[in-house]
C-alpha cells in the first residue's frame, strides 16, 4: 500500500536540516524501490519548509515506524508529520 507522508518544519528549523540531511537522505534511500517519491516542500522564497514523500509500506505500523525513526524526526525538525493511504490514480 502506499503511504503520503507530509511533513511540517518547525519555524527557523533550517540549521536542524542542513545538519541532518545526509543522514535523512541515506534513510530515504535505503527503502530502494519501496520509495516513490520524495522531496522538500518550499515556500515562496524557495527555502524548504517540510517534506513529501509517497512509501510502498505492508501497513501503518510500518509507515509509522519509519516516520518516528527517520533522522530529521530524531532531531525535532518536525512540527507535524500526516500520514494518509495513497492510491496512484494519474497518470495511467
Amino acid at each position: 500500500m502506499l503511504y503520503h507522508i507530509q511533513c511540517q518544519d518547525k519555524p527557523n528549523s533550517l540549521q536542524v536540516r542542513l545538519n541532518n540531511r545526509d543522514a535523512h537522505l541515506a534513510y530515504i534511500q535505503s527503502l530502494g524501490d519501496r520509495l516513490f517519491a520524495a522531496g522538500p516542500t518550499l515556500n515562496d522564497d524557495d527555502q524548504m519548509t517540510g517534506s513529501i514523500l509517497i512509501i510502498d509500506f505492508d501497513n501503518d505500523v510500518e509507515a509509522h515506524a519509519f516516520c518516528d525513526n527517520d533522522p530529521y524526526a530524531v532531531a525535532g525538525l518536525f512540527r507535524a508529520v500526516t500520514i494518509s493511504r495513497w492510491r496512484k490514480s494519474l497518470p495511467a
